[in-house]
């Protein structure tokens, strides 16, 4: 059975995190942030994680964290790369509703900040609109909501994810 938790997945700069921490509040749950669960255990950024162990191992990182929790009544704001994993991305939906934060590449790019040091999980020279390209396919594959969200607030964005699961959980 499918536990009553909500998964927001899409680009870095989507506003997971902070959609994710106002959408719990709203609904009184708990807020996960799987990019802050492995900073926190790890006491390092994600950005020198990449760095000391590669693209690769970062992911094998990410899937095991991901593999690890089992919340309930909890909205998850994963990093943006957890996509590339099959097994975090089957977990995440036995946990609950995967909600893709669907932004077009322009507002992803306009919000871009710091790319060199964010944490960004990519290959070497693979620049923010390639990577957009290939993670987009993906992140449409898993969501069962996608939530466009070019030029709406945190807190519209937080309404229309409340309307979309309205008959599901409340």
């Amino acid at each position: 059975m499918r536990e009553e938790n909500i998964v927001l997945i899409g680009m870095p700069w989507s506003g997971k995190s902070t959609v994710g921490v106002l959408l719990a509040k709203s609904l009184q749950w708990n807020f996960i942030d799987t990019d802050l669960l492995i900073q926190s255990d790890m006491g390092k950024s994600l950005q020198q994680i990449i760095d000391e162990q590669g693209v690769v191992e970062f992911r094998h990182v990410e899937e095991q964290y991901v593999l690890s929790i089992h919340p309930e009544k909890s909205v998850i704001a994963t990093g943006g790369s957890v996509v590339y994993s099959d097994r975090a991305m089957e977990h995440l939906k036995n946990l609950g509703t995967i909600i893709y934060l669907q932004y077009p590449f322009e507002e992803i790019n306009r919000r871009a900040r710091s790319v060199d040091e964010r944490g960004l999980v990519r290959t070497k020279g693979q620049t923010l609109f390639d990577l957009y390209q290939e993670r987009t396919p993906m992140y449409e594959r898993w969501a069962e909501i996608a939530i466009r969200c070019n030029q709406q607030s945190h807190e519209q964005v937080v309404e229309r994810i409340l309307s979309a699961i309205d008959v599901k959980y409340l």
